[in-house]
């Protein structure tokens, strides 16, 4: 436990951070002024919004007192018996419970406690509607790529026809083999038009989502290498997590609670002042009240829940701490691997393209067969798709990383 609590300091405490992440926004994404007003229209992000607006409110309530002041008029006709006089009298007192100076300090920290929680939750929407966008961005970017591949591979197709179509006219090549490559390039064809399609579903998820972010796309940038420690980023990441954060300042308004409950062991007095006047308003009366509950077993329940919350919390804390410890590992991992797995992809996609283009012309010389050809064809066509997908999935995790360590996108905050 005492570990862990070190941890904590450590991640929320950016005094203490060795070292420091210097990111510029990567050339494959979009700058920060249009990234920012596409996230700040998002739903989950003008909820929070919203969400903090009432946390001011009910700040502004807890520092203003929960009591008000109490009015009560009565009036009456006391007859007299004898003479049958009536005299008409009324009584009237005004009062109001007093919170103590102790309690009225308490609340105005659980009011501060309320904004900061919500505005740790704007952070944090924000956040995952920047992950939320990465996702999408890299889709439709992917998508747009895999269709010019795709068209790329459709020409290479049509020429490998054309090629076909020569030695088939100069008889070295029969009908059957014309017949085959064509079947080929047909398949290649019925390939971009679903890669066309899916453009179009992963443009129009963009569009949605984030209506004004279908301008024309990026080209896709060399993913980068992740150079620095894992301990760096880790170090970066807990130290800018906002649901840690969320779990920590609930953790603090859990033990203000438990220090409220405390203070309610001593109840709120009510003090007041009445006035009457009786007997044909010869007799006058003036005084005050205090009124002071005595307190039972009630308010000692109470305080034992709220001490228990707060176990509950530090508990909730410690979880979060271990699950974003779990995450960084992770991405980390992936940001790292996945470049390594991109530059394997795209030596083997160079090498597989070039064979694709000699066997062509080897097989124009009559120098292979049309088995041959076909095969370095769809070689080269997986080789390409797999290029791709790594380089698509490596952007992804290292964009994810930056997100994630609060670096791009105007998302920094101490």
């Amino acid at each position: 436990m005492k570990v862990l609590m070190v941890a904590v300091l450590l991640a929320l405490s950016p005094g203490l951070r060795a070292e420091v992440l210097d990111v510029t926004t990567p050339p494959g994404l979009p700058p920060t002024e249009l990234v920012q007003a596409w996230l700040r229209q998002d739903p989950s992000v003008q909820e929070a919004d919203a969400g903090l607006q009432a946390a001011r409110h009910a700040a502004g309530m807890l520092s203003a007192s929960p009591y008000e002041f109490t009015a009560k008029l009565s009036s009456q006709r006391r007859r007299y018996e004898g003479g049958g006089r009536t005299s008409n009298e009324w009584a009237m007192d005004v009062d109001r419970t007093v919170r103590l100076p102790g309690k009225r300090a308490i609340d105005r920290r659980l009011g501060n406690a309320e904004i900061d929680l919500a505005q740790t939750r704007v952070d944090e929407a924000m956040h995952e509607t920047a992950r939320d966008f990465v996702g999408l961005w890299m889709d439709w970017q992917g998508a747009v790529r895999a269709r010019e591949l795709m068209r790329e591979q459709v020409k290479f197709g049509e020429e490998s026809v054309r090629v076909v179509g020569v030695r088939r006219r100069a008889g070295d090549a029969a009908t059957l083999e014309l017949n085959v490559i064509e079947a080929d390039t047909a398949e290649i064809s019925r390939q971009l038009s679903l890669a066309i399609s899916d453009e179009e579903k992963a443009l129009a998820k963009l569009r949605i989502r984030f209506p004004g972010a279908d301008g024309a796309a990026l080209t896709l940038a060399d993913p980068q290498a992740v150079t620095q420690a894992e301990s760096v980023w880790k170090e970066r990441i807990l130290g800018t997590s906002d649901p840690l954060r969320i779990a920590q300042v609930e953790f603090e308004k859990a033990e203000l609670a438990a220090s409220r409950a405390r203070a309610d062991r001593i109840p709120d007095p009510t003090i007041g002042v009445y006035s009457a006047s009786e007997a044909f308003s010869n007799e006058r009366v003036i005084g005050v009240s205090l009124t002071i509950p005595i307190p039972g077993r009630h308010r000692n329940q109470r305080l034992q829940q709220a001490l228990s919350q707060v176990d509950m919390a530090l508990a909730a804390r410690d979880r979060q701490l271990r699950l974003l410890e779990i995450e960084v590992a992770q991405a980390y991992s992936d940001a790292k691997g996945s470049f390594e797995r991109w530059q394997l992809a795209e030596q083997s996609g160079t090498k597989t393209s070039e064979n694709a283009r000699l066997t062509q012309r080897a097989y124009s010389l009559g120098e292979v067969d049309l088995q041959t050809l076909l095969l370095s064809r769809r070689q080269a066509v997986n080789a390409a798709d797999s290029a791709l997908d790594a380089r698509v999935l490596a952007l992804r995790s290292y964009y994810t990383l930056l997100v994630d360590a609060h670096l791009i996108w105007g998302l920094e905050h101490e």
